[in-house]
């Protein structure tokens, strides 16, 4: 299984049957593949539908239905789709219970950053801000570096994407909670130590005392 897929695959571990989901572009939208059998979530997306499903066939894209990163999605019965009124609506009014995200970086105090991306021009955050800010909870899923540079580092050097601390951090080699006392070492990706965990981040870890193996499902 290749670092994408796993990160995907555990954080659709975070789901549960009702929830009301957004994915981020890219990695994040992989989560919806991962989900246990029966397991009924509702995924949302900015650009607004609610009810996005994965295509069964390549040829049934359609380039009106897409999802935010603009990529062709799927709708299961009974999706809707709306305006960004109502979409930003349910955002900001905190009706969604997780987002997931990806992260360029995320620091001691748990703060995320992932719109920027330095050297690119970008249109802008999107929608990153409001939900970060009116999510009930907030996963970041992305790699633990990029080019070999720690991605969790002691402070942001980017742009914050907002002040709020993010509720769990899942990469290839671990899974991490920022806590008011610090960001917690939960799990360790299999085959992965501690040693290597803390070789690869800039910023400071505390050891959970039940440290334990990231579970994969099948």
């Amino acid at each position: 299984m290749n670092s994408k897929c796993l990160i995907a695959n555990r954080v659709a571990q975070e789901l549960k049957s009702g929830d009301l989901v957004n994915l981020g572009i890219g990695l994040p939208t992989m989560v919806a593949n991962y989900l246990p059998a029966g397991m009924e979530v509702f995924f949302q997306s900015e650009n607004g539908i609610l009810g996005m499903s994965s295509l069964p066939d390549s040829k049934l894209q359609d380039e009106d239905l897409a999802d935010a990163g603009g990529c062709p999605t799927g709708a299961a019965p009974g999706a809707v789709a709306f305006d960004s009124c109502l979409s930003f609506g349910l955002i900001r009014g905190g009706h969604l219970d997780v987002t997931v995200l990806g992260g360029l970086q995320v620091d001691e105090k748990g703060q995320l950053a992932n719109w920027m991306v330095p050297g690119k021009m970008v249109p802008g955050m999107g929608g990153a801000m409001d939900l970060v800010a009116g999510a009930k909870r907030v996963i970041v899923a992305m790699t633990h570096t990029a080019k070999g540079n720690p991605k969790i580092v002691k402070q942001c050097n980017l742009p914050l994407t907002a002040l709020r601390r993010v509720d769990l951090v899942v990469t290839d080699l671990a899974v991490i909670e920022p806590t008011e006392d610090g960001l917690v070492l939960r799990e360790l990706a299999p085959g992965v130590t501690v040693d290597e965990v803390l070789a690869a981040t800039e910023a400071s870890l505390i050891v959970a005392d039940d440290l334990k193996e990231m579970a994969i499902s099948a």
